[in-house]
């Protein structure tokens, strides 16, 4: 036996090895790894471990938080899908519902002038056109009054669908149209006071091209003319800039009348101090999605318009009609297809582009008045309260703070 294997380490033998999974005498275990719902490992700590990040809830159509520009742009799309019914469907009977009464109001109104134009000896013709053209120009506001209703109460039904939905709401096209129909007559009176001012900055436009034309006639018309041009475009250019600052400022208007009940003039300061400090964010993705959504429906309606016109020339090749039964059929059958198609996908365009302008609203109060906050507790609390919670989308005094005090010059994240 040599010095090596009689040799003994002070203190007398080695203590046994620990087997696989147990710790040696005497040492203390490391803590066990943190768990329970909402925690994650992260990289560089213990086990991976530390404390996790949750994140925000999504209980419906975005997650409650501040909104990235790509979930700005994506979720309108996603309102279609949600709730087809209520959204697609309110769209679609509106948009029927006007194109019928135009065609049979202004159409109507056009044959009976017509025949009466037709019939009238040479003595009253004169005076039976004038008359006729008059009562067709106002059969022509039938239509357009409908519409200005129609698109007023349909921003409401999709500003509280798409509010509802964020809360993992799904409401039925009955219960919209009942929650809408409260503030019908404030959305109308603004849709009426946007037409105006459209009409009116329009009117003044013209109403100076066609003065300087005339003023500058007395040097030459040539010179009258291309002034008239110059200021027609610089003016035009200019209404173009003016109405699109003005509607970005505005744009939540609808919002704040429907989901805050605020009057007109208040929506009006409201939405303009929303969109303080973040004026290109709240542009850019208004005018992205209406390009998107314009172009989509050009692309798809242009073949069936060229199709159309391809039949018409078939039926009509000398561009009349003949008193051919099967032909006029066919040229009715055509447009009333055409029609139709057109109404769909413009129903689908106005059901996106509202639940856009609803979005902007959402994220911009989340952004300056913390309002995912407040929607957070609101699905807790109707989780587990009895009592009914409050409205969420009702600004409390101190957001209403935040909102008014938020300084014009911030920098949108």
């Amino acid at each position: 036996m040599t010095d090596d294997q009689n040799w003994q380490p002070p203190g007398g033998a080695p203590p046994p090895r620990p087997a696989y999974g147990e710790y040696a005498p005497g040492s203390v275990p490391p803590p066990e790894p943190p768990t329970g719902p909402g925690w994650q490992g992260q990289p560089g700590s213990p086990y991976g471990a530390g404390p996790g990040w949750t994140p925000p809830p999504k209980p419906g159509l975005i997650p409650l938080r501040p909104l990235a520009f790509g979930t700005l742009i994506g979720a309108p799309f996603q309102v279609l899908r949600r709730n087809p019914k209520a959204t697609f469907g309110s769209a679609l009977i509106i948009q029927l519902v006007t194109a019928v009464v135009s065609l049979v109001a202004v159409g109507g109104v056009a044959a009976f002038a017509l025949t009466r134009v037709g019939m009238a000896n040479a003595a009253e013709r004169d005076t039976v056109l004038a008359g006729s053209i008059a009562s067709i120009a106002i059969s022509a506001l039938v239509p357009i009054a409908l519409g200005i209703v129609g698109s007023a109460f349909l921003q409401g039904v999709i500003v509280t669908e798409v509010a509802r939905a964020t809360l993992g709401e799904k409401l039925t096209m009955r219960s919209l149209w009942r929650l809408a129909r409260r503030r019908l007559g404030t959305l109308t009176v603004w849709v009426l006071i946007l037409a105006g001012v459209f009409v009116g900055v329009v009117l003044v436009l013209a109403g100076l091209v066609t003065l300087l034309v005339t003023v500058l006639a007395s040097s030459g018309p040539i010179v009258g003319l291309v002034v008239g041009v110059v200021v027609g475009i610089l003016g035009a250019l200019g209404c173009i800039v003016l109405f699109a600052w003005l509607y970005t400022k505005t744009l939540l208007v609808p919002c704040l009348i429907v989901l805050e009940r605020a009057t007109i003039r208040a929506s009006i300061a409201r939405s303009w101090s929303l969109t303080s400090g973040y004026f290109w964010r709240t542009f850019g993705a208004w005018i992205l999605v209406a390009l998107i959504v314009n172009v989509v429906s050009w692309i798809v309606t242009t073949p069936l318009q060229f199709i159309y016109s391809f039949a018409v020339t078939l039926i009509a090749p000398n561009g009349t009609i003949d008193a051919n039964g099967g032909a006029i059929a066919t040229a009715i059958a055509s447009y009333a297809v055409l029609l139709l198609f057109n109404v769909v996908i413009g129903a689908a365009t106005s059901v996106v582009q509202a639940s856009t302008v609803a979005l902007i609203y959402i994220d911009l109060r989340m952004r300056k008045e913390g309002l995912d906050l407040d929607l957070v507790r609101f699905v807790e609390a109707r989780g587990t309260a009895s009592a009914e919670a409050p409205d969420p989308y009702l600004p409390t005094t101190r957001q209403q703070a935040q909102s008014t005090a938020a300084a014009p010059g911030v920098v949108p994240e």
